[in-house]
């Protein structure tokens, strides 16, 4: 697609049409792009064992760590380009996506290096001995291994996005989940290899498909150009604070799971972790739809904010906002019925302590989605329009500052507490959603305007 046709998508489509164009592809690749890991659940849980179930979980908060800087500089390069391309500027466009390539491969190199050498100190921070430790280790180390090649697969997923190019972005992302599935179970269920297999098979994905992903660029077939890399203060600072409450977010979540698995590790021991592997892998389900359906909407916003088409972009975001509502709620009813089945997905042999624990988990988790869709679709709209602060407000708050107050304030309900914890998190970044809307009231409300100049902030 070239910008023309990028144009026409964004800037002419009725918004309706626009969602279903953009949204609806974008949730179904974004929720591709995740399947790999609830895949990994599954086959490690199933094939290799309850241990290495909990292992996995241990060390996901880490993993996802080892992405977050990736995450930072893709998402916080996407919104300026996109804002430049609504203002005719593609040359700087261009310049933004080049230098963010780099900055990606070289946060990989660092990250990854970083994390192999600790992981051993890591994991035996968290209170994992034995061989539940030694299985977190193994398999932490081999995505750090492979970082330098893997990190920058979700950033293209956001540049592919850009340039129009939104079912490729999920045929690529079905791509991915479906390569690291099936190298995972024949690297596990036939081979019967171990822990650190699972991690290989998931790597080998991300690394094919973010070659492919590079193929139109590199041809010059596409909306943004491959250029010499020229980076300046001003261009860093502006990657950074886009990219700061996704970063945030990533961060402070893994901050958070890293607390609550110390706190599990002692209050339940592996059982208690698993249990808590298996709401996060439910909601590694349920939260790739609503990311993948706001994010795809965030280069149409982006462009139509540069533009000056204030009241398009509200009408994006009406779509958007009821989107997710709908889905949440839908999710929420799904986990509160349905809780014996999605634990044993994961755990078939667990016994009757580990199917009770998880269910019960399971039903308070599902009060989360009641109002967990009103933040996130919030966070998603102040970070479209370039108002980073409130958005990274929202995302810290909502990964680590609300958990970690309710974690101290439910501490006396024992792991029952611990599973109410995202409901009421949930609760409490809604209402900083409202307040945070009612604030920026006047400045998202502002007429259209013909000029193609930056809008005030």
């Amino acid at each position: 697609m070239n910008n023309t046709d990028a144009k026409r998508l964004f800037a002419q489509t009725p918004p309706v049409r626009l969602f279903f164009a953009a949204a609806v592809p974008g949730a179904v690749s974004m929720l591709a792009s995740a399947l790999y890991q609830t895949l990994d659940g599954i086959f490690v849980g199933n094939f290799v064992g309850a241990t290495a179930f909990a292992a996995l979980n241990l060390a996901m908060p880490l993993v996802i760590i080892n992405f977050a800087l990736a995450d930072l500089i893709g998402v916080g390069a996407a919104v300026p380009i996109s804002v430049c391309l609504g203002r005719r500027e593609p040359e700087q466009a261009n310049r933004i996506f080049s230098c963010a390539c780099l900055l990606i491969f070289l946060a990989g190199i660092a990250t990854g290096a970083a994390l192999y050498a600790a992981a051993p100190w890591l994991i035996a921070a968290m209170g994992a001995r034995g061989a539940f430790a030694d299985m977190a280790v193994e398999y932490l180390r081999v995505y750090a291994l492979c970082s330098p090649v893997t990190t920058i697969v979700f950033a293209m997923d956001n540049f592919w996005r850009i340039c129009g190019w939104i079912r490729g972005s999920m045929g690529l992302n079905l791509l991915m989940s479906a390569l690291s599935g099936t190298l995972e179970f024949w690297f596990l269920g036939v081979l019967g290899w171990g822990i650190g297999a699972a991690a290989l098979a998931t790597c080998t994905g991300m690394f094919v498909c973010a070659a492919v992903a590079f193929v139109p660029f590199l041809r010059g077939r596409a909306t943004l150009r491959l250029c010499r890399p020229r980076m300046d203060a001003r261009m860093l600072r502006k990657i950074v604070v886009c990219g700061s409450p996704n970063f945030l977010n990533n961060i402070a979540g893994r901050i958070a799971s890293i607390l609550f698995n110390l706190v599990l590790v002692r209050m339940g021991g592996e059982t208690a972790v698993s249990v808590y592997g298996v709401l996060m892998f439910a909601d590694g389900f349920i939260q790739p739809l609503l990311y993948g359906a706001c994010d795809s909407l965030q280069p149409a916003v982006g462009f139509n904010w540069g533009a000056g088409k204030f009241s398009r972009v509200r009408a994006i975001e009406r779509c958007c906002f009821s989107f997710s509502a709908v889905l949440s709620l839908a999710a929420a009813a799904a986990l509160y019925a349905f809780p014996g089945q999605i634990a044993g997905l994961f755990i078939s042999d667990g016994g009757a302590a580990y199917l009770a624990m998880a269910e019960g988990a399971l039903r308070l988790f599902a009060f989360t989605y009641l109002t967990r869709w009103f933040s996130f679709a919030t966070q998603s709209y102040m970070l479209a329009v370039e108002k980073p602060l409130p958005a990274s407000l929202i995302s810290v708050s909502t990964a680590l500052l609300f958990p970690a107050l309710l974690l101290a304030a439910l501490w006396p309900l024992g792991l029952t507490g611990i599973w109410l914890n995202f409901a009421g998190t949930a609760l409490l970044a809604a209402a900083l959603s409202a307040l945070v809307l009612a604030r920026k009231r006047g400045e998202l409300a502002r007429p259209d305007t013909p000029s193609h100049g930056a809008p005030a902030r």
